[in-house]
């Protein structure tokens, strides 16, 4: 029979007890619903009911605080409990209905949407009677608490004492035996109270954690922090958030370092831990999980029961023997909902007394073992004695997993067809469906691989366990890298152990092709210096090994170095991968990674080792390192200020690149683009491609590709004057280095930093992160020097004329070493700001027309302007709108009128400061590409000149020009 239930109360906005200003407005409330109805036939009597109830007390002074909610269902205990759940998230003078209410009534109330009550189920649609306000629904916190698919039952004592522990202390650890219910205890009461953390309430499942290292990493990814490595406090520390987590005794150190230092640093953090054992730290407060009270258990044991058996009901003796079962099975929630799931083939009083032999074996356990420990292993027993031999099998070889497994896992796993028989267990608890995946809770786990281990198959099982994901590894080739690396990702617990396995194997070869084949998992999403580990145990199981195989390990170890570990690791490993490589497959990855090495210091040599790298791609059909190689050429375009072939390298290459899901690269890629967009003028559209390469980045969570990608956003936001922009930008990832515990580099940070505060006109800020990133100019030449103007421009600034004049002529000759044409423009421009020179800015000028750099033609028209006194130009250059003339012509204008005004229009007097050096350079035997290589301008720009030069000196060739530059310019 279906009835509408009417839950109220006011909202909590003062603290409900003695000192509750709201006191005496409860006690009335409560007096008026012991005069209503709670539960009503249909919903317009419920309607009328909450409006009644409303009208009775609206004189109260705390009238607009009543919340009242309406929910359709059976007449039972849960449909009860979901009206008062939906009351809870109810604001203040707002009637609540669920969707089986609303849809009783003749008008259709307001619909709220889609919405989460703080039950941890699945999110309902809701509606409202004329208030529309969104509800105060667990979807209004950031969030990841686990979703339930049973309800909670119970606990209303435990939940009333934790919320004034949590909310007074900074770390409570539920501490109890397996299956006492610390899990979900600890779920329901952060999801209770969620609201009291702005930042979040989020939950750790450290259960497939078995190294105390990996803690921090494993709540960096559960909480999308930036990047993980155990960085997780700084990005914290002026957080107020919850932090959930689950499943710590296995991993005890590691909690308890990460929480003393949340404790130390991050005042607004609360960790809420469940645990065996306590972490043992100071300010912890340790809350020990009782077994849930008898009348509580019976109301659990009957609501899994209807889940098994729909309508189920207990007569007297029924009563009689569940309530012994919960007794003797000492409160727990595990044993007892495994007991229920059997309710389909047992009574209640078989399932009692099946439980007298099955608690006989085990009364008298191993010395030091929790007796509630003895009683749920008495319970799992009881449960596997009653599977068929099919299930046993499957059962303790599914021990093998962690963190979970697919169907198709299973199967290869099971070394049979499980589809039924996993859901058989399913069905008795034993093992856990959600989303997609399957587990064991880890009691159940540890209790399976017992058994594997007796049945004498654990080896076996365990060499199906590496030939599946070895296979799964090394099938990621043909796929999509994205899919493939997310897929991976899941299944983080189960390549750890099958590496185990594999590598202490007597036969390593499995685990090291299973290493060599995680590379890129390592490489794209960490944690990396797990993969080095990992690597290096692979290779140093075959130390003499020649193989093609171990030169796929140098190669991942190189490659996971590239973004995680030291720059000589890197380099060491590529000479060893090219030693052993035996074609141009294995050679592809190691060249291109080799000529990755060498752009930071010779541009040169990066070229001519990416198209040996290209080549190789050719013959081998190497996709990556096609595109790889491509990208290296257009960043090596970039950084000489070709622009015109960089870009379509550039976007080629990210767009085949990111089609793969090859996003390191791409990110990379996209990034060098924004470059040259912003240098060439096009600020929107550096905008556009550097927020996409830090989307592209982001996924990723490491040091490199998310921080160098920030920084060119970041210099973006500071060209287009939003230097706050930038800062907020690059903040996260300045806390993380600063906290680092070994040295960490993030490629163009310090320069990003350094434009930052230069913009703002903080020099001496600015100075230290410039000098930081111009500091390798001994070593690594091409990248940092393009920081040298930079850093001269804050001296300058600083009044420290004398070392910014020495930085710049370092500056001009290193880029006329490397040639790096805005890099000398740059020079150049501060040299002229320096001695006010004319001639400087006009050099820098010309520099940046030949090469496109829109950007800072912009500075050089405005700085010609300010020497000149010329207001018009000087309009053109700051874009204002009464500007009588363009940029362009602006820059036309003041080429033109460079040197005497009297210039005569032929002769050699007739030529410009350019035209002269051109034909200076042609007289003396260089062809035009040496002379465009000479003065940083394209071959067509030296062509033009040469065209002017002959038209104004009545000739036609070279050799004319020779002999009159001879006569007139002598030597």
């Amino acid at each position: 029979m279906s009835v509408t239930h009417l839950a109220a109360g006011l909202d909590p906005l003062g603290a409900a007890g003695p000192n509750d200003p709201a006191r005496e407005s409860r006690r009335r409330l409560a007096l008026l619903l012991d005069a209503t109805k709670s539960a009503f036939a249909s919903v317009e009597e419920a309607v009328a009911a909450a409006d009644d109830l409303r009208q009775g007390f609206a004189d109260d002074p705390n009238a607009k605080r009543l919340r009242i909610a309406l929910h359709t269902g059976d007449d039972s205990e849960p449909t009860v409990r979901r009206a008062r759940r939906l009351c809870q998230i109810a604001n203040g003078g707002q009637t609540l209905l669920s969707a089986t209410t609303a849809a009783e009534l003749p008008l259709r109330p307001y619909d709220l949407g889609v919405h989460r009550l703080r039950d941890l189920m699945s999110p309902i649609r809701l509606y409202a009677i004329g208030d529309d306000r969104p509800p105060r629904s667990l979807d209004q916190v950031p969030n990841n608490l686990p979703l339930q698919f049973t309800t909670f039952v119970g606990r209303h004592a435990e939940l009333a004492a934790l919320r004034t522990l949590l909310l007074g202390e900074r770390l409570v650890t539920l501490a109890g035996p397996g299956g006492s219910g610390k899990t979900r205890l600890a779920a329901q009461l952060a999801a209770d109270h969620s609201e009291y953390w702005p930042q979040g309430a989020w939950w750790v499942d450290l259960a497939e954690i078995t190294e105390p290292a990996l803690v921090a990493d494993a709540v960096t990814e559960a909480i999308g922090a930036l990047v993980g490595s155990g960085q997780l406090a700084p990005q914290l520390r002026g957080s107020r958030l919850l932090l959930g987590l689950d499943n710590c005794e296995q991993v005890l150190d590691g909690v308890a370092d990460l929480a003393a230092e949340l404790l130390r640093t991050c005042p607004e953090v609360t960790v809420l831990a469940t645990s065996r054992e306590p972490l043992g730290i100071p300010g912890e407060a340790v809350w020990r999980v009782p077994p849930i009270a008898t009348g509580e258990a019976l109301a659990l044991f009957v609501e899994r029961a209807r889940q098994v058996v729909p309508g189920f009901e207990l007569d007297d003796a029924g009563r009689a023997a569940v309530a012994s079962m919960c007794e003797r099975l000492d409160g727990m929630p595990l044993a007892l909902e495994l007991a229920a799931a059997w309710l389909r083939t047992l009574t209640p009083q078989q399932i009692e007394a099946g439980l007298d032999d099955r608690f006989s074996l085990l009364t008298r356990g191993p010395r030091g073992v929790a007796t509630r420990q003895q009683t749920l292993a008495a319970s799992v027993q009881w449960s596997h004695d009653l599977l068929d031999d099919t299930e046993r099998t499957a059962f303790r070889r599914l021990a093998v997993f962690h963190g979970g497994f697919t169907l198709d896992a299973a199967r290869a796993v099971c070394d049979r067809d499980v589809r039924g028989t996993l859901a058989g267990l399913v069905d008795k608890s034993l093992v856990v469906a959600e989303d997609g995946r399957y587990r064991l809770l880890e009691t159940i786990r540890e209790y399976a691989a017992a058994r594997l281990q007796q049945a004498g198959e654990e080896e076996a099982t365990r060499d199906r366990h590496l030939d599946h994901f070895l296979a799964c590894t090394e099938g990621g080739d043909s796929q999509d890298k994205d899919v493939w690396r997310i897929r991976m990702q899941a299944e983080h617990g189960n390549l750890r152990a099958a590496l185990d396995h594999g590598l202490a194997a007597g036969d390593p070869e499995k685990g090291r092709r299973l290493a060599a084949g995680l590379a890129w998992l390592w490489h794209l999403s960490g944690p990396g210096h797990e993969g080095i580990d990992f690597l290096r145990r692979a290779i140093e199981r075959a130390p003499e090994d020649s193989s093609p195989l171990q030169s796929r390990l140098f190669t991942g170890m190189a490659l996971v170095a590239d973004v995680a570990g030291p720059v000589g690791l890197g380099v060491e490993a590529l000479d060893q991968a090219l030693k052993l490589a035996a074609d141009e497959r294995d050679r592809g990855l190691p060249l291109v990674l080799q000529a990755v090495g060498r752009l930071f210091a010779d541009l040169d040599g990066a070229w001519q080792q990416g198209l040996t790298a290209l080549r190789s791609a050719e013959v081998s059909g190497d996709e990556f390192v096609r595109d790889a190689s491509l990208a290296l050429q257009g960043i090596v375009l970039h950084l000489r200020d070709e622009h015109e072939q960089a870009v379509p390298l550039l976007a080629s290459a990210s767009a085949e690149l990111l089609r793969r899901g090859d996003r390191g690269v791409a990110a990379t890629a996209l990034g060098f683009r924004a470059a040259s967009a912003r240098v060439t003028g096009d600020l929107d559209l550096a905008r556009d491609l550097a927020e996409e390469a830090v989307k592209i980045a982001a996924p990723l969570g490491d040091y490199n590709r998310v921080g160098s990608t920030r920084g060119v956003l970041a210099t973006v936001h500071a060209t287009a004057g939003d230097t706050e922009a930038g800062l907020r930008l690059m903040e996260p990832v300045l806390n993380l280095v600063r906290n680092a515990e070994v040295p960490v580099v993030v490629p163009g940070m310090a320069s990003a930093l350094g434009s930052l505060y230069l913009a703002r006109g903080e020099f001496d800020e600015a100075e230290r992160w410039l000098r930081e990133a111009a500091a390798p100019t001994e070593r690594v030449t091409c990248i940092a020097v393009q920081s040298l103007p930079s850093l001269a421009a804050a001296l300058i600034g600083l009044d420290r004329h004398e070392e910014a004049a020495a930085l710049l002529d370092r500056a001009v000759t290193m880029a006329g070493e490397l040639r790096m044409p805005r890099v000398l423009a740059d020079a150049y421009e501060q040299q002229g700001h320096l001695r006010s020179d004319l001639d400087l800015h006009h050099r820098a000028l010309a520099i940046r027309v030949d090469h496109g750099l829109r950007l800072g033609c912009v500075d050089s028209v405005e700085a010609i302007a300010t020497l000149t006194g010329d207001d018009q130009v000087l309009a053109a250059a700051r874009a204002r709108s009464d500007a009588m003339m363009s940029l362009d012509e602006a820059i036309e204008y003041v080429r033109r009128t460079r040197g005497p005004r009297s210039r005569p229009s032929a002769g050699w007097p007739s030529l410009t400061p350019t035209e002269l050096s051109v034909a200076k350079l042609a007289a003396a035997g260089l062809n035009n590409p040496e002379i465009a290589a000479k003065l940083f301008m394209s071959r067509g720009t030296v062509k033009t000149h040469l065209s002017h030069i002959f038209a104004k000196l009545g000739i036609g060739n070279r050799t004319e020009l020779a002999t009159m530059a001879a006569a007139r310019l002598g030597d």
